[in-house]
């Protein structure tokens, strides 16, 4: 299983990005689908989850700025990044809980990271 992450890049403060994850390879059923950032010197730290029912949650921090959504037919999840600001940048990684087989129980997956710099 791989998850490619793309649409970090550079944006000014006020801007907005949006971040996309697709999940790849022997996959049965995804669980919960994530986005965790980490910012220089800091520990990673959960930005937004959603479950495969679409219940979401997010870091008080990023309430009412992002927005996160999933494409299950495409195993993708979505991070749509509103009113940044520079306390954003960090390098994100997308994560799902993956169930590779009916049988089998879910596997944490991680994608390799995708910068967003925020300037002021």
């Amino acid at each position: 299983v791989q998850l490619q992450a793309s649409g970090g890049g550079l944006v000014q403060a006020g801007g907005s990005l949006r971040l996309s994850c697709a999940a790849s390879g022997r996959i049965f059923a995804i669980n919960d689908m994530a986005w965790y950032r980490q910012a220089p010197g800091k520990q990673r730290e959960l930005v937004a989850r959603i479950t495969s029912g679409g219940s979401t949650n997010y870091a008080d921090s990023v309430k009412g700025r992002f927005t996160i959504s999933r494409d299950n037919a495409k195993n993708t999840v979505y991070l749509q990044m509103n009113s940044l600001k520079p306390e954003d940048t960090a390098v994100y990684y997308c994560n799902a809980e993956v169930y590779v087989r009916s049988w089998a129980g879910r596997t944490p997956y991680w994608g390799q990271g995708t910068l967003v710099t925020v300037s002021s």
